[in-house]
């Protein structure tokens, strides 16, 4: 096996916990030349992983919101690029159109995709001249890595490997020295995923009283509007700055404890190590969710948001053995805006 082509293109949470199919990619074939295809919003996160020899995106997500001539370009170009090689085998482990049309242009010899009942979409059979065998009877994270496994021939590791290393930030983030930081993902990309106000601020209560600082992260202008009614209820808390993702992840990686609903930056906190409690109401936890007994744990259900009792027994569950090592930068609040 000499070149290999991942094909995983959104979004933030999935591109994450497809990261370790690399891993075990390279522990299988460790000469073979790993490529990853993705949409151009998630090349980053992608980047992070130095067992990624080359990433080939394209603005898809970004072209079909503004509909602008450059971005058109831009995919254009990007065929070209990903044609530029001819691989062994194609792995489409995202399984919709936009993820098939990429596996079929690109040029390769086998193209593997799901069993159509497993497809996202049905019509991105038309790929493939190859199949991963039925859907594991696990999550979907752990599910994506034993088809891979499975179809090429190796055996598989329980634990897997995230390897990320991120970037140094490009401006000074003020992360705080000698505190224990929590941070509380309050926003979400649709309504039916939040969690209630007023049980965020009971929740942060209860960790400032046990020695926690609360940060509030935000994107948009309404989150930062709520990060700032969740921070009136709790005393001390701080509505951080506009974060870039890879300063979120450092923000992240120097916390002690991540909190907060089914969304891209908490999987990245249960990727980067960190205690993680999330949160499910209208997603499934079975087969969305993180956990690692000790350290990461998913709570509630589709339709079944957990109540503040639950969340609580939750943090106690992640943060009763002896707390990771973090390395800070600066007081608690002392520069932030």
């Amino acid at each position: 096996m000499k070149r290999i082509l991942i094909v995983k293109v959104t979004s933030l949470g999935d591109i994450v916990e497809t990261l370790p199919v690399v891993a075990d990619l390279r522990r299988a074939f460790p000469s073979a030349k790993i490529d990853w295809a993705a949409d151009g919003a998630f090349a980053d996160i992608i980047r992070w992983n130095p067992g990624v020899d080359r990433v080939l995106s394209a603005p898809l997500r970004k072209f079909k919101k503004a509909r602008n001539w450059n971005d058109l370009k831009e995919i254009g170009a990007s065929i070209g690029e990903l044609r530029a090689e001819k691989y062994d085998v194609i792995l489409d482990i995202h399984g919709v159109y936009k993820s098939a049309i990429i596996a079929f242009i690109a040029r390769g010899r086998r193209r593997y995709g799901y069993l159509n009942k497993d497809l996202g979409e049905h019509g991105a059979a038309f790929a493939y001249n190859a199949r991963f065998g039925p859907r594991p009877l696990t999550d979907a994270w752990r599910g994506m890595r034993e088809s891979v496994a499975d179809a090429l021939g190796y055996r598989l590791e329980d634990t897997p490997d995230f390897n990320i290393h991120l970037p140094a930030p490009t401006r000074d983030l003020n992360i705080p020295r000698d505190a224990r930081i929590a941070m509380l993902f309050h926003a979400t990309s649709a309504d039916v995923k939040k969690w209630p106000k007023a049980h965020w601020g009971e929740v942060g209560r209860w960790l400032c009283a046990r020695g926690y600082s609360i940060a509030l992260p935000w994107g948009t202008e309404r989150e930062r509007d709520e990060a700032q009614a969740i921070a009136a209820l709790v005393p001390g808390a701080i509505v951080l700055p506009k974060l870039s993702v890879v300063e979120c992840a450092h923000w992240i990686q120097a916390s002690e404890l991540v909190i907060g609903a089914d969304t891209g930056l908490v999987h990245l906190a249960h990727a980067l190590q960190r205690r993680t409690v999330m949160l499910f109401a209208a997603t499934s936890r079975e087969h969305f969710g993180v956990n690692d007994p000790g350290r990461s744990v998913s709570i509630g259900e589709e339709g079944a948001p957990p109540d503040v009792a639950q969340v609580l027994a939750a943090i106690e569950s992640v943060t009763s053995a002896s707390p990771k090592p973090v390395s800070h930068s600066a007081e608690f609040g002392a520069s932030i805006r």
